[in-house]
């Protein structure tokens, strides 16, 4: 069964001087204030279109790799995984780099990495985002 999730902003003024607002609407979960110097520059307590698709990503790979060594018998202990997403303004997103830690009890470091680069390419935010280029690294605990 598919499932959609929605979320909408409300930007006001132009880019660099304007701001907006991100709504989670499918969970509910809040408001988040957005802007271009936040994107661009420092947070300063306000998110990112970035900081969201890292978010996503995060939690995605994790849940691949999750999955991944459930099927092969190894089912992880903790996994815990960092997306590093790159914005060059007047270019784009350039890149993605995702870094897990994972305790895999009966694992060892080359099966960790071949479920990671699985994860990496068969998760749905990766797939979606192929356009872009996506790195990882990954260890043991």
């Amino acid at each position: 069964m598919a499932t959609t999730r929605n979320a909408h902003t409300v930007w006001t003024g132009n880019l660099t001087e304007g701001s907006g607002v991100v709504s989670l609407d499918s969970s509910g979960l809040g408001e988040y204030q957005v802007s271009w110097p936040s994107r661009a520059e420092e947070p300063n307590g306000k998110t990112s279109p970035e900081e969201m698709i890292a978010a996503a990503h995060s939690s995605c790979f994790s849940m691949a790799l999750s999955n991944g060594l459930n099927s092969a018998g190894t089912p992880p202990t903790k996994l815990t995984t960092h997306a590093a997403v790159t914005l060059k303004p007047g270019t784009g997103i350039t890149g993605i780099h995702l870094s897990v830690e994972g305790e895999v009890p009966g694992i060892d470091e080359d099966a960790f990495l071949r479920a990671a680069e699985e994860a990496k390419a068969n998760c749905p935010v990766s797939q979606a985002l192929a356009g872009t280029t996506i790195t990882h690294t990954a260890k043991l605990a």
